[in-house]
């Protein structure tokens, strides 16, 4: 009978009612602890970095070298990994790269490194190459070519 269902025990709990004084259960601060910025309405945790006034570590330790902003990061391909995972005659490109699983995290470009051996016959098209590699394309009868960015 719905006029007869309670709750179980334990789900319904009283609201916490603070500032009423030490006697409510809640003592003097009501629940805030000590004095301080952390006691204050609103002001639970100060920005990140904040050291108390103290001056903040990023602005104590000295700032050396350069970031350059207009740099161009390259995703890394190995020739030793299109030597694995292609067939003779294939085009290894952006696309095929990703299809076959070998580029996961793509940046600016794609850049083929001469680590390894390569046998077969491959047209390759991408953003960079390193000397060894296109060499190592060309050698084994493959083409290169140099796409933009």
């Amino acid at each position: 009978m719905l006029n007869k269902i309670k709750a179980p025990k334990g789900a319904n709990k009283r609201t916490k009612r603070v500032g009423r004084g030490e006697s409510s259960g809640h003592g003097k601060t009501c629940c805030r602890g000590g004095k301080g910025q952390t006691a204050r309405k609103g002001n639970s945790k100060p920005r990140l970095g904040f050291e108390g006034g103290q001056m903040p570590m990023f602005r104590r330790v000295p700032k050396r070298g350069f970031k350059n902003p207009f740099r161009t990061n390259y995703s890394v391909v190995n020739v030793s990994d299109l030597e694995r995972v292609y067939k003779v005659g294939e085009t290894v490109d952006r696309e095929s790269l990703e299809k076959t699983g070998l580029l996961t995290v793509f940046l600016d470009g794609v850049k083929l490194c001469g680590d390894g051996e390569l046998k077969k016959k491959l047209n390759v098209k991408l953003n960079a190459f390193t000397a060894s590699a296109k060499s190592k394309v060309e050698s084994a009868g493959g083409s290169v070519e140099v796409l933009p960015l």
